[in-house]
């Protein structure tokens, strides 16, 4: 195989974070697993995946918070997902895999998940097979409750324990300003922390969003049920919430999943930028960044 041949075996896709913009917790099953009513967007930003042909399956991890991920590969999300893919495709080769990690690890913004469905899906796209919708679902869902919503990376309102993913296409054009005071947050010590299990659902959802204005004042009458106890458990959290909420341009301040990552809604690109480059300023030692969303 020539240079060329191989860069053209090369294949790459972008590992988007998950927000929630609300986050419900509704129940309980009795295997432990939380239900939620949640309404979810995938910025354009995120951790990227290449795939290239290799003799045996591996992952190389790369990228400004490699480190933290690095002690046991074999555990990762990533690997994982490799081998059960290949599992079910006698056609499968060897791949080396290499994960970019540009997204805080234990920062509620999926980026595990995120990392094993960009995975499945370069692979899929690596190995010229298309699995059906379904069994790859399964798939996802057997890697985590947050994988098949990642898998399919598009605004949706999700309910059971992830599996249950409705697509919203109508949802406006805007931006998104991401914080994370570089604190890990575990996500079973928030669950655990967390006074009531059974909370109300999302509120009605109108038809239609005409701006990103109209959306963050419905999502006002929405919450993140876990955002309290994560409080609670890393109070640096507030302090994120309060510079978010104090800038001119914010819509909605909000924590995401169960942080500490927390964003603001703004209208546009600009704005966001404007707002992370002032932040940066104030807390250069903050993770911060705006994308489109």
């Amino acid at each position: 195989m020539t240079l060329e041949d191989t860069k053209a075996a090369r294949v790459e896709e972008l590992a988007r974070a998950k927000v929630n913009l609300a986050l419900h917790i509704t129940g309980q099953r009795e295997d432990g697993y939380h239900m939620l009513d949640s309404l979810v967007v995938f910025p354009e930003i995120g951790d990227q995946i290449s795939v290239e042909p290799a003799p045996d399956l591996s992952l190389q991890i790369t990228g400004e918070f490699s480190a933290k991920i690095q002690d046991d590969p074999a555990d990762n999300l990533v690997i994982k997902a490799a081998n059960m893919l290949a599992e079910h495709l006698p056609s499968a080769s060897g791949v080396q895999i290499e994960l970019e990690k540009s997204l805080p690890v234990a920062a509620g913004i999926g980026g595990g998940s995120a990392d094993a469905a960009a995975t499945l899906r370069a692979l899929t796209r690596s190995w010229g097979v298309s699995p059906s919708p379904t069994d790859l679902a399964k798939l996802a869902l057997s890697l985590g409750a947050d994988v098949p919503m990642c898998l399919e990376e598009k605004p949706a309102r999700i309910r059971g324990i992830g599996e249950i993913i409705e697509p919203l296409t109508d949802l406006p054009s805007g931006a998104i300003v991401l914080v994370n005071p570089l604190i890990e947050v575990s996500t079973p010590a928030i669950f655990h922390t967390l006074e009531k299990k059974s909370n109300a659902p999302l509120p009605e959802m109108p038809e239609e969003f005409e701006s990103m204005k109209a959306l963050a004042n419905w999502l006002k009458s929405c919450r993140n049920d876990l955002q309290k106890p994560a409080i609670s458990q890393a109070p640096e959290i507030s302090e994120v919430l309060d510079l978010l909420a104090s800038q001119p341009d914010t819509l909605l301040a909000r924590m995401s999943g169960s942080g500490a990552t927390c964003f603001a809604l703004v209208e546009t690109l600009e704005a966001a930028q404007a707002i992370a480059s002032h932040l940066q300023e104030a807390k250069g030692n903050w993770w911060i960044k705006a994308a489109r969303v």
